[in-house]
């Protein structure tokens, strides 16, 4: 009987061990869950310098820094950079509603009512634009439109442009471009 009893209590006392150890599988789950870290800002004003000389400045009402396995910076809620030349005298000027800045590639996306003006007074519009920092090239394969101090406007689906606008590549225009003759050779 004693026997009986020990067996029957071991029996028992196995079952509750081994029910005890079913893992809960969510829980396993958010564990090993890689952490997003997010750092926030508001009022945001930053410079950014290449060899001890200011390129652009940056400013914007909200911030979000994103640290995951590449560190992504956002703009939510607009952002407007004033770029300079090596005289650190404003060339252009950017406004958009949304941004992105992928700091392994110095890239930014912006999205959303981008307009971009230079010195002289021309307007790039599109609703999705690329800058690199490190060739200092705006580019979209988008819908974009340029518009001249003089009224003339180039639509075009995707452009490639200097920061300054100095080189404008059209890469499908979807209008007609009028040059006056004093533009062609003789």
């Amino acid at each position: 009987m004693k026997a009986n009893l020990f067996f029957i209590t071991t029996v028992l006392f196995g079952c509750t061990f081994f029910a005890g150890c079913e893992n809960d599988e969510k829980l396993i789950e958010d564990w090993s869950k890689k952490k997003l870290m997010v750092e926030e800002g508001k009022n945001i004003e930053s410079y950014l310098s290449q060899e001890s000389k200011v390129k652009a400045k940056l400013t914007a009402p909200l911030m979000l820094r994103y640290e995951s396995d590449t560190i992504v910076v956002e703009f939510p809620k607009t952002l407007h950079v004033d770029f300079y030349d090596d005289s650190t005298k404003i060339e252009t000027w950017l406004d958009s509603k949304h941004g992105k800045y992928f700091e392994s590639t110095n890239k930014v996306y912006l999205w959303d009512s981008v307009v971009v003006i230079n010195i002289k007074g021309d307007t790039l519009k599109s609703s999705d634009l690329w800058w690199d920092q490190n060739t200092k090239l705006f580019y979209t394969d988008k819908y974009a439109e340029y518009r001249t101090k003089d009224k003339q406007i180039f639509p075009s689906q995707g452009l490639e442009a200097t920061q300054d606008f100095r080189r404008i590549t059209f890469k499908q225009p979807t209008g007609i471009l009028r040059v006056s003759n004093k533009n062609f050779p003789q």
